[in-house]
């Protein structure tokens, strides 16, 4: 029989179980032990995997590019204008397709860079350079003393002033920006991992499921799955002899699980990106979730439109302000009589009134 006593009750020890630890990071910062200190850009390959291959991803940067510098510019510098208007690029660009290149590639990889091309101080052409054949070189005083761009065989050096450089969200005394793909790496990692998981369980569910025969004779059933393997590839009918085989479908978990899982980290994805699903698509979106999401969204574009006017100004002397997208900070609510859903004092709540009730 059985013994059912409480107090032989046990407990497992749960100290083998690690705590989540936070791994360190330390800042790449110019070495002054050297005449220079060269740094380069080699994650700019793996960022543009992401970039290309995975729209999720992509369509956050593009979004946040198109907001910043998409709707143009102005200026009251006339020559400056007239220097732009004229900027072609490889020869088919326009300096607004230019710039939105530049900003895509700053968020995407935290550095981007353009040659600015001048004759006697004027610009003549701006050519975009790809970060992966750039190496910045700062001097002993931990300052930046050039560019070098590799021309597939030698560095070839590009003075400071001819070069425009932008960089995301720099933090202390980095020698770089910080690439929104990186920082969101994990997430972007989960939202892929999710997608790539429902594709390959969606592009099964065309399979018949799992097949009991009543063989064990191995030719038999090599022979009846290659029929049902074409069958399925072909989309076509499947005969077998009658109290043979058995088809049942595969055991799986409910979709909606991973359908909920999907939608979660996609949006996660978006949010820890700095851009608002609402900003890229109206689906499953309220409207009142859309304008909230609009409002938040000002000041996140609006630091980058004045990160690159400041780039431009400061390193190229090119006065420009970019145009701002439509406000909607105007429409919230700003008196009780308007705020019909307002179950909060108001003022005239608590106004002293000779009215008896």
């Amino acid at each position: 029989m059985v013994l059912q006593e409480l107090n032989k009750a046990t407990t497992v020890g749960l100290t083998e179980v690690p705590d989540f630890i936070v791994q360190s990071m330390a800042l790449d910062v110019a070495s002054p032990n050297t005449d220079e200190f060269y740094v380069y850009f080699d994650k700019a390959t793996e960022n543009f995997g992401y970039y290309f291959n995975h729209p999720q991803v992509s369509s956050q940067i593009n979004s946040l590019a198109t907001w910043s510098v998409g709707r143009g510019w102005t200026t009251e510098d006339k020559t400056i204008q007239v220097q732009l208007e004229h900027v072609s690029g490889d020869g088919k660009d326009t300096f607004d397709q230019i710039i939105w290149n530049h900003e895509v590639i700053k968020l995407a990889v935290g550095d981007a860079f353009i040659h600015v091309k001048k004759n006697k101080g004027i610009i003549i052409n701006m050519i975009p350079i790809s970060p992966e054949r750039i190496r910045v070189v700062y001097g002993k005083n931990g300052l930046i003393k050039r560019y070098d761009t590799w021309n597939n065989s030698k560095w070839v050096p590009i003075k400071k002033e001819d070069m425009l450089h932008s960089r995301n969200k720099r933090i202390g005394d980095q020698t770089h920006g910080t690439s929104i793909i990186q920082s969101n790496k994990n997430v972007n990692d989960a939202m892929i991992e999710a997608f790539e998981d429902e594709r390959v369980i969606k592009h099964r569910d065309k399979a018949l499921g799992i097949v009991y025969y009543k063989t064990s004779n191995e030719g038999k059933i090599a022979f009846a799955n290659a029929a049902i393997t074409k069958a399925v590839k072909d989309g076509d009918m499947v005969g077998l002899p009658e109290d043979t085989v058995k088809i049942e479908p595969y055991p799986s978990k409910s979709s909606e699980d991973r359908q909920n899982w999907l939608t979660y980290v996609e949006t996660l994805g978006y949010q820890t990106g700095g851009v608002p699903r609402s900003i890229v698509t109206s689906d499953g979106t309220s409207e009142v979730g859309g304008k909230m999401g609009h409002v938040i969204f000002e000041p996140i574009y609006a630091k980058e439109q004045m990160d690159l006017e400041g780039d431009l100004r400061l390193q190229q002397s090119i006065k420009i302000l970019f145009n701002r997208p439509p406000s909607l900070g105007g429409l919230q609510q700003q008196t009780e009589a308007k705020n019909t859903g307002q179950t909060q004092i108001q003022p005239n709540d608590v106004e002293a009134s000779l009215t008896r009730e």
